[in-house]
């Protein structure tokens, strides 16, 4: 068993690089253009805090300890692989630059928007713009990225691998993209924002460090883009959907610590004040006159927390919702949750069958909420076989072992 020092240590040095992650990768990747080489540069001071923090003690700033550490780390590997002599002037002025910060502020400069734009510059493959941005900006393993996207783990790794070695090669500026230019790359920043937003929300406890503090993260950068972009009804629309999500966050667990799908929960257990602040922002998006994908889920969100005044959800009205929705995107969650709306209003067996106008799309396969819901719809019309199966598939699939419990009791009443 380590020594409870080494526990505190290792705890700090994974709790600094979690809050300061993105900001390190951002200030050191825009100034040498290797996104692939400050990561590397980072992970070499990760490991060199978990040697040296135990016997040393944890530095008084542990951030800026792994701002100097990664810095001079990434100076060495540039070193090592430099062809030319150019390159030497430009590792100086990095080697000033940082040194001259790290000494006189314990703080740097936050350039994660520029790297995020980065990411979703034209010359990045459209389709691995927003998991490049969950990576560099956020620290997402590929394997979560994969799982997010519905896409093979592998294949992932080997997409984000190239989209790095494009920036690096292309020479791609770190900066907030002119006007113009803004249309191409917003989406990207968008998806990939809301992606992180999700994994967050499906840890509402905070238990799993790598995802703590994710949702509130996403939070952040929604208003950071709102900020920079007031006008942009996407931009509000995404936000008063993350808003409206995490005001619920406290109502999906019991007082006893079980979980509660959004039918049974306590509307007096949701952030009021957060959900008048999303209802704001879609109206301000909704004045713009430009529907977008965000904007409908969280007119979605809208109509679920209505209940909190009306005592009721108007499934009609979330039944168009969704038929906008998946008109609009083609996407097979939202088909999923069609389907769920549309047994609210016309019974189990409409739901089912447009459930299984999507059960032969195999990024379904792996994914839980599509065999939660067949399994509800199939009980509910006294298939008790298939409902049997289907909750099977949702219990091994779901890694939440509250949703585990609620689905086995789900199975049990069968």
């Amino acid at each position: 068993m380590a020594p409870k020092g080494d526990l505190r240590a290792q705890e700090a040095a994974a709790g600094a690089v979690r809050r300061s992650y993105g900001r390190l990768i951002a200030f050191l990747s825009a100034r040498t253009r290797d996104v692939a080489g400050a990561e590397d540069a980072l992970s070499e001071a990760f490991a060199a805090a978990l040697v040296d923090w135990p016997r040393q003690g944890v530095p008084q700033n542990p951030e800026a300890w792994l701002f100097a550490t990664a810095r001079r780390k990434a100076i060495d590997a540039a070193r090592r692989r430099r062809t030319a002599e150019a390159s030497s002037g430009h590792l100086r002025l990095l080697a000033e630059e940082t040194i001259a910060m790290a000494q006189e502020s314990a703080s740097f400069p936050d350039e994660r928007l520029g790297l995020m734009f980065a990411c979703a510059h034209p010359a990045i493959e459209e389709s691995i713009r927003a998991p490049l941005i969950l990576q560099a900006v956020l620290g997402f393993d590929a394997a979560t990225i994969a799982s997010a996207f519905l896409v093979a783990p592998t294949t992932m790794g080997q997409r984000l691998s190239r989209a790095k070695a494009k920036i690096r090669l292309a020479g791609i500026p770190f900066r907030k993209p002119e006007p113009d230019e803004m249309a191409e790359r917003l989406d990207a920043v968008l998806a990939a924002i809301y992606a992180a937003f999700t994994e967050g929300w499906s840890d509402p406890g905070g238990a799993e460090p790598s995802r703590r503090n994710l949702a509130e993260e996403a939070i952040w950068l929604g208003r950071l883009i709102v900020e920079f972009l007031p006008d942009e009804p996407e931009a509000l629309g995404l936000l008063a959907l993350m808003l409206y999500s995490d005001a619920r966050r406290w109502a999906r667990r019991d007082g006893r610590g079980e979980f509660a799908p959004l039918a049974e929960q306590d509307p007096a257990r949701w952030d009021h004040r957060m959900i008048d602040e999303a209802e704001t922002l879609l109206e301000r998006a909704s004045a713009l006159a430009a529907i977008g994908r965000y904007q409908l889920e969280a007119a979605l969100q809208s109509a679920h927390v209505a209940r909190r005044r009306a005592g009721r959800v108007d499934w009609p009205a979330i039944v168009a919702l969704y038929d906008a929705l998946c008109g609009l995107t083609g996407s097979p969650v939202a088909s999923i949750n069609r389907a769920v709306a549309l047994a609210q209003t016309q019974g189990a067996a409409a739901g089912l069958s447009a459930l299984d106008a999507v059960a032969d799309d195999p990024r379904l396969q792996q994914y839980q909420p599509y065999w939660a819901a067949r399994a509800d719809l199939l009980a509910r019309l006294g298939e008790r076989a298939g409902a049997e199966g289907a909750y099977d598939r949702a219990i091994g699939l779901e890694s939440d072992p509250a949703v585990r419990r609620f689905l086995q009791q789900r199975r049990s009443r069968l």
